[in-house]
């Protein structure tokens, strides 16, 4: 049987960062204000923007970043409740707390999308704003949040940091609330180590946030795409010193021309696996909604007719045969699953959120993989089904 591949190595830097960085180590160039203009962070902001659509662009150390200076920058009053998924990474939760507001988590189907029934009851007069998290880059039903959060005059954060690449009716994911935040840590589309990147077409909004960034006395002059906001907001907000280096920009740009192949080759390792994983009585890949069209670089599935037993036998069964999987709900101490957040203090008890998270399993499959690479994983974890229920059958129960 063949060995399954390496899933945690990064694809490698291209070889066209490699003159910019040996020219900021000869000079030592790596703060973004330094130069008196297009420095790599300047440079990059400009490019994403371009590739996204997008008015402006700000890049910061990291996806969190830049998801707590998109609440700051809508400048919400201090206690303000901001809707949040219950299926997410414990980062998210941590901006809104971070930025002195209050999460307020809705419920999320066995698909791992948002259930609308539940956010629709919980968007309320007292919500302030709203973070949607397409988490594992599966996109909620977008037309209908932004319709509901539209008709309240409720501004709409999309944490994108799994879903560079995805589109949604046409759209890119990131482009459709009124502030997209993306991810450059090294599990992600585009690899720095760290670093985030957020994007918006209101010129209030992105003055707000470079001058909190970290754009002291007047450095905000040396970003790429000034709005006429920035001398109104000198000197009245806090500086928050949350900027990206420019080594991290100078090896994340040559990447950006690496996206839509690695879009392309993300979609296709993960339909191959799912369409492998859905031939069996034990395994289930929920379908993508009608306008999503996902940018994929893991696989999650959901265990039917597993005791919770059964899934932690599951997931032994998977590493015995050389593949890696979590268990959102089961594994110790995961991020992502919302009762771990103990610094919320109490949370709410979220039955079908729950129910979703014990059964759902998160596996890792890089762009970087060949379609005989995705066979062996996708043998891989179909035998440790077979494993598990196998046993069971045998001993009758």
């Amino acid at each position: 049987m063949a060995l399954p591949p390496n899933v945690y190595d990064a694809e490698p830097i291209p070889e066209a960062a490699k003159a910019e960085i040996e020219r900021l180590l000869k000079t030592g160039d790596l703060f973004r204000y330094t130069a008196p203009e297009n420095s790599p962070v300047a440079l990059l902001e400009k490019e994403f923007a371009e590739m996204m659509g997008s008015k402006y662009a700000l890049a910061v150390a990291s996806c969190s970043a830049a998801l707590f200076l998109s609440l700051k920058a809508l400048g919400l009053p201090r206690g303000a409740k901001v809707l949040i998924p219950a299926f997410t990474f414990a980062a998210v939760p941590s901006s809104v707390v971070h930025a002195d507001c209050v999460p307020v988590l809705v419920e999320v189907a066995d698909n791992y999308r948002i259930d609308m029934a539940d956010f629709e009851a919980k968007l309320t007069d007292e919500i302030s704003a709203v973070m949607i998290s397409h988490m594992r880059g599966h996109t909620s039903d977008m037309d209908a949040i932004m319709k509901l959060a539209e008709a309240r005059g409720i501004p709409v954060i999309e944490d994108a940091a799994h879903s560079l690449g995805t589109e949604w009716g046409g759209r890119k994911i990131g482009t459709i609330g009124k502030i997209g935040c993306f991810s450059f840590q090294s599990y992600k589309l585009l690899n720095s180590g760290e670093g985030g990147i957020m994007i918006t077409d209101d010129p209030d909004v992105i003055a707000r946030a470079v001058i909190m960034s970290g754009a002291y006395e007047h450095n905000w002059k040396k970003h790429p795409a000034l709005s006429d906001r920035f001398e109104h907001w000198q000197n009245k907000l806090p500086l928050y010193n949350t900027r990206l280096s420019n080594m991290s920009a100078a090896i994340v740009r040559p990447q950006l021309a690496e996206v839509p192949r690695r879009v392309r080759d993300g979609r296709r390792n993960h339909d191959h696996v799912a369409a492998q994983l859905n031939q069996t009585p034990w395994i289930r890949v929920p379908a993508p909604l009608g306008p999503e069209q996902r940018a994929p670089d893991s696989i999650q599935f959901n265990l039917v007719d597993f005791t919770d037993e059964e899934v932690l036998s599951y997931a032994e069964a998977a590493k015995a045969r050389g593949v890696a999987v979590q268990v959102f709900g089961l594994t110790k101490d995961n991020a992502r699953a919302y009762w771990n957040w103990q610094f919320l203090g109490d949370t709410p008890e979220l039955p079908q959120t729950r129910g979703m998270l014990q059964r759902a399993c998160d596996a890792r499959l890089p762009a970087r993989l060949t379609p005989e690479d995705c066979d062996v994983i996708a043998q891989a974890l179909i035998a440790a089904a077979e494993d598990v229920k196998g046993e069971a059958r045998a001993y009758g129960t």
